[in-house]
Parts: structure tokens; sequence; C-alpha cells
């Protein structure tokens, strides 16, 4: 556990699962009930606040430019109306144990990493102090057993504190780390009448993180020690890395990606392969807006084969419909969670794409990664020296672990009755709340 020095309110104890997509925020109460901080978008309330920010340049009534920022579902509320797209950013905590990226320049300033970071951190917190109606200071945040990029412990502890300084700039005087797959240990622990040994499977946007340990109403009586964790383990891939597959198998062949045009008496790709890569990751489509790729996508749509879906690249970039088409790869994914068979649709003013896809091909699409969750999880059990058989249950939380292919590497290794899931995008936070209120904090 990695600790800030400073006295702590153990009355109102807050959990803050801070994700590479999606954050969320809990207060435990001294009778153990959890409360979640809620997010209106577009009319709805979610207990998720998407980790984003966006920055808007306006200028000062003296003439002096500066830039205003959104976070959360304001930030995509503000970008999707936006005439003049400003900057938006997302998936930061990616970058942590980056030691080559400091920061980023936007509209001609440089910002810090960790400043970009503070300003989610910051309206997270105060959204939490409005909804609780208390000051909130102390927190017990998640963190990645391996973070996105991480090759040594090093890295890992590198990236903690660039997190804990983010946080302090935010206003936080004291932040405890905890593991994500052990904080949503703590929410499922807080089901079960009996102890048990439990592999929990944590499945975010950037990270897929295992933890083994052993949890119940006997362990919290006679208290927690170190032999009950038994060990950790992650890798740094997971649902956003799946998304990414979606677009290129399955979307950019629609937009081009394999089209081809004549030059010189050879046929060769119609569009650079750059430009599909953008994307893969719906806030990088507003960097295509140039009037570059505007020449390069006209000059192919006049000499492919295929002008068509040259045609329908183009509509996409010049709307900006990044998000809309990232929104159609989570929906055919949920789908496919659910169905041996789907049909992805993209429908936005002339645009209109249906393209079947099978469950079969997109696990195929995935295969790496379902390789690299596999060699995690039995790394795990090997260097903790584990049986399958001896592991009462398996808890698995985060969006991915509703990919049936997920499940069946942990169905082949330990048995299908001994799954167990629920509150997959809120366990997390449920269970730091849980763990901020613990005395041995």
């Amino acid at each position: 556990m990695e600790e800030m020095p400073g006295a702590k309110n153990h009355r109102d104890c807050i959990g803050i699962d801070f994700g590479t997509t999606n954050s969320s925020v809990a207060l435990a109460n001294g009778d153990a009930a959890v409360r979640f901080a809620s997010f209106a978008f577009r009319g709805a309330e979610a207990a998720s606040f998407r980790s984003v920010l966006y920055l808007e340049q306006f200028k000062s009534p003296s003439g002096i430019k500066r830039a205003h920022s959104f976070t959360g579902p304001a930030a995509i509320e503000r970008y999707l109306d936006a005439t003049e797209k400003g900057r938006l950013i997302q998936s930061l905590k990616s970058h942590l144990s980056s030691r080559s990226l400091t920061g980023t320049e936007v509209f001609g300033r440089r910002y810090k990493l960790e400043d970009l970071l503070s300003r989610i951190v910051a309206d997270l917190r105060k959204h939490a102090e409005q909804q609780f109606g208390r000051p909130v200071r102390h927190a017990t945040v998640g963190r990645p057993v391996r973070f996105v990029g991480a090759e040594t412990e090093d890295d890992d502890l590198f990236a903690v504190e660039r997190l804990r300084e983010a946080f302090v700039t935010a206003g936080f005087e004291h932040v405890d780390f905890e593991m994500e797959p052990v904080a949503a240990a703590y929410a499922y622990e807080s089901t079960l009448d009996h102890d048990e040994l439990i592999l929990i499977g944590d499945f975010g946007g950037g990270t897929s993180d295992f933890s083994l340990l052993r949890v119940g109403p006997g362990v919290r009586a006679r208290g927690r020690t170190n032999a009950d964790l038994l060990g950790n383990s992650g890798v740094g891939l997971a649902g956003d890395a799946f998304d990414a597959r979606i677009i290129r198998k399955l979307v950019s062949p629609a937009l081009g990606s394999n089209a081809e045009a004549r030059s010189l008496n050879k046929l060769l790709p119609a569009v650079p392969a750059w430009i599909y890569a953008n994307l893969e990751r719906w806030h990088y489509l507003s960097f295509l807006r140039t009037n570059n790729v505007r020449e390069i996508l006209k000059s192919a749509r006049i000499r492919t084969l295929e002008p068509e879906k040259i045609s329908a690249l183009i509509e996409i970039i010049e709307e900006d419909l990044g998000f809309q088409l990232h929104q159609a790869v989570q929906q055919v994914k949920y789908e496919l969670s659910r169905s041996a068979t789907a049909e992805f649709r993209f429908r936005d003013g002339t645009l209109d794409l249906r393209i079947p896809v099978t469950r079969a091909e997109f696990e195929g699409w995935i295969s790496e990664e379902l390789r690299a969750i596999e060699q995690c999880v039995d790394g795990l059990l090997k260097t903790t020296g584990i049986h399958p058989r001896d592991v009462d249950c398996v808890f698995l939380t985060g969006g991915s672990s509703f990919v049936p292919a997920v499940r069946r590497i942990f169905n082949a290794r330990f048995g299908e009755e001994r799954i167990r899931g629920g509150n997959e995008f809120t366990s997390v936070a449920h269970g730091l709340a849980l763990r901020s209120a613990e005395p041995s904090r």
C-alpha cells in the first residue's frame, strides 16, 4: 500500500476508481452502506464519469486567448455540440508510466500530464462534494496491478507517484492507493457469510488485472495480514484493444482500407494506412480534418476502384463522427456477447453502414489479446502455487468480462459454476470505499 501522511476521517470514507475510460466515486458511511455519485449525460444519470478532458480556446475581453476546460460527460457534450472543435483528450491514465511523455501542447501552451489529469480529478471531487454534502479531501484510489506500458516495478511506482501528484493538485490532502482487483474483492466479500479463496479479474479500458486473495467475515474479524493477498498480476490491454480490433477488421474495410487505386499501371493502396489508424481512437478523428487529408482522400476517390467507400470515410471525417462510430462499435460488441451473430449498424445523415459479423470472427480478431490474458492468469497461478481446484470463486468485473471468449478462459480452468459477476462498472469504487472504512487503513 502507498500512503500519504495526514489525518483521515473514517466516518466518511471515499473510494475513487479513476479509470482509463470511466471513473466512479463511492462513499461508505459508518453503517457500511455505500452510495455512488451520479453524473448526467444527455438527460440520463449514470454512476460512471467518462475520464476525458476537453480544452476550448476563447478570447477574454482584454483580447488574451485562454483555454477553458470541461471534463467527463460535459466534455463530450461540449465537444459534440461545438462547430469548431477544441482539443479532446482521453485515456490519459495510459500514459502515466511513460517517462518520455511529460505533457502536451494545447493552443500554444505546454501542459504537464499531471496537471491535465488533475482537472478531471478535481471535477470528480467537486461532483462528490455536491452530492454527498461534505468536503472530500481524503480517498482510497484504485490503481492497476500493471500500468499500461510499464515494463518494471519502477515504472509502476513512477506511474503511482504521478497519479498521486494529480490528486494533490486537485485538492486532496490524503490519498491511499489500492490494487483495483483487490478493491473488487472487498465488494464481493461484502456479500459473503463465510471465508473463501478467490481470484478477481478486473477488466478496464486499458488494463486487465488479477489478484488471488482470502476474504470473508473470518478474515475481517481476525484482521487482514499480508499473507491474505497471495499474489497480483496484470497485462496492459483490455476493452480499448478489443474495440480497436473491431474498427481495424470490420469497419475500416467498409471505409476503403483495402481499396486499391491505379498508379503507373500498378494497383496500390488508395489511402495511407495511418489515416485508418486514427479511426481506432474516436477522438483522433478530429486530427484528420486538415487540408492535407482532404486532398489525399479527394485524389483517392478519383483513382480508386471503390469510390463509394472513400466517400463514406470522407463523410465520417468531415462530420467528425468518431464518437458516434465508437458507440456503434460498443453496441455490436455488446450484441456479440449475447448472440453468435450480430450486425454492425451505423447511420448518420446519408451514411448507412450495415455489416454482418459473427462472434467467431470477433474472437479470431482478438486472439492475441486473449492469449496474453490466459498467460497472465496461468502465470499468477504458477507463481503463487495455487491449483485451480483450490480456488473457491472467480469474480469477474469490468465491461470486457461480458465477452464470452474472456469468460471461457476462466470456465476452462475453474468451472462455470465458480464464476461470479455483478456491478461490473462500480464494484471497484464500491470496494475502495469499503477498504477506506477499515480501521487498518
